[in-house]
């Protein structure tokens, strides 16, 4: 194949003007062979099985870096979730579990390690209870471990025992994470609809349905669609449409050479391409610019919810035409705290709680690292989670709640979670109460539309 130098610039541009880059390439890993009766056994098989499989996923990242010149900017690790595994043992806390999975993590140089997970959408086992009773403590003592809930599908409701569990769970696990150096909450994510074979975290985990070993890639480049955005100025939204879909057609082709390369290289199949715009808290990296770019006087003006679906739509369009892996979420990620352009539309009070909420409803995955205050009680951090599921429910597509309580801090405050993760400002909340409904628990019914057979 022959390249203009045109388009060579254009490539190079990407790169290096405006940071196009591999988000990150997960390896994910089934675990189900690693049950045990003896807890003891579980952990050194799980131990084993991560570093067979995963032994070379950093080393294989930056050799590909090197020859290609694309950044690949974190190789990361996904398993089954650890409740499907850790049920075996008997065992009456997972922490053992979680710091196993760290210590994987620590010793083969990746980001994060995600699938200190449960699925809940149904009912709660009690290998899911002891996990979620769990979670604050194995987030509270490891760096690199995530936690996922899946609370519920369109096929099957949402369950509401769980909700209310969760919003408890998210509250102590604040508490207890208050002096850590990120506060175990932003490695939690709790999800209506997850997906299998999501690379990012904190909600990546290897589905149960998954083969032994696969890699997974989110490609992200919000800097390059900001860049075609402003291409297509005063142009009709149509036109505008046009060129971010050939954009995304671009970026997509580079992850999907990514991905084959290093599946091949580390012997395991290619699983999928996540086309979602992940921003990060670098300036020129931000969804929320892109917004302002289409016409917008801020994040979160009259108009948001409307620019960000075509916004979602063309990168989706564009990408299922150059890649047929695509999967995972593939979407635009719109978190508050690793995103300067949402960041700053906190600060000058543009955007809110509820008008995240509504643009949830057109784009992946959902209310993404946002601070709230410390004080905010649990059953009001479940009636949140409660409508963000009811979303993604009811639209057949996943949603997901990532809250930090900001234990001493109230609405305006800034806090820091460092990294990759960024800080934003802590943002109001309702103040008016749903404990009645959050303690009625029980089951909300799957809507109409999912009896599709």
């Amino acid at each position: 194949m022959i390249f203009s130098p045109v388009e060579i610039e254009e490539t190079v541009n990407m790169f290096m003007r405006q940071k196009l880059d591999v988000r990150c390439i997960t390896m994910g890993i089934s675990l189900l062979d690693c049950a045990d009766s003896d807890a003891k056994k579980a952990n050194q098989k799980i131990y084993d099985k991560i570093m067979r499989y995963a032994g070379k996923l950093v080393r294989v990242g930056q050799d590909i870096e090197k020859e290609y010149g694309v950044p690949i900017i974190n190789k990361r690790i996904s398993v089954t979730p650890i409740a499907l595994v850790a049920g075996a043992s008997g065992e009456k806390s997972y922490v053992e579990y979680c710091r196993t999975l760290d210590k994987c993590a620590k010793e083969l140089g990746v980001n994060f390690i995600g699938g200190f997970s449960a699925l809940v959408q149904k009912g709660i086992t009690p290998a899911d209870r002891i996990l979620i009773d769990s979670i604050p403590e194995a987030l509270a003592t490891t760096n690199f471990v995530c936690s996922s809930i899946n609370v519920g599908t369109t096929k099957n409701g949402i369950n509401m025992d769980a909700v209310k569990l969760m919003g408890e769970t998210i509250k102590k696990t604040a508490e207890v994470s208050r002096n850590c150096e990120i506060n175990g909450c932003a490695k939690l994510v709790v999800f209506t609809n997850a997906p299998e074979d999501n690379p990012f975290m904190a909600g990546a985990f290897h589905g149960p349905g998954e083969g032994d070993a696969v890699i997974n890639v989110g490609v992200s480049g919000p800097g390059v669609i900001l860049a075609a955005a402003r291409e297509y100025k005063g142009r009709p939204i149509n036109e505008l449409a046009d060129g971010i879909k050939k954009m995304a057609f671009k970026i997509t082709r580079m992850g999907q050479m990514v991905g084959t390369e290093a599946a091949k290289r580390l012997g395991v199949n290619f699983g999928i391409l996540d086309l979602s715009l992940a921003p990060t808290p670098e300036v020129g990296d931000s969804v929320a610019r892109i917004l302002e770019e289409i016409g917008l006087e801020g994040a979160g003006a009259p108009g948001t919810t409307a620019a960000l679906a075509m916004l979602t739509d063309m990168v989706k369009k564009g990408g299922v035409m150059a890649s047929t892996n695509v999967g995972g979420l593939s979407g635009a990620f719109i978190p508050v705290s690793e995103d300067e352009g949402m960041i700053n539309a906190v600060k000058q009070h543009s955007i809110t709680l509820e008008k995240l909420e509504a643009m949830t409803c057109v784009c992946s995955v959902g209310l993404d690292m946002i601070a709230i205050p410390g004080d905010t009680p649990a059953t009001t951090i479940s009636g949140i989670m409660a409508d963000e599921m009811a979303i993604g429910m009811v639209n057949n597509k996943t949603t997901a709640v990532r809250l930090i309580p900001a234990p001493g801090k109230k609405a305006g405050e800034w806090v820091e979670f460092g990294g990759l993760l960024g800080g934003c400002p802590v943002i109001d909340v309702n103040k008016f109460g749903c404990a009645d409904f959050i303690n009625r628990g029980g089951r909300i019914p799957a809507p109409i539309h999912s009896f599709r057979n």
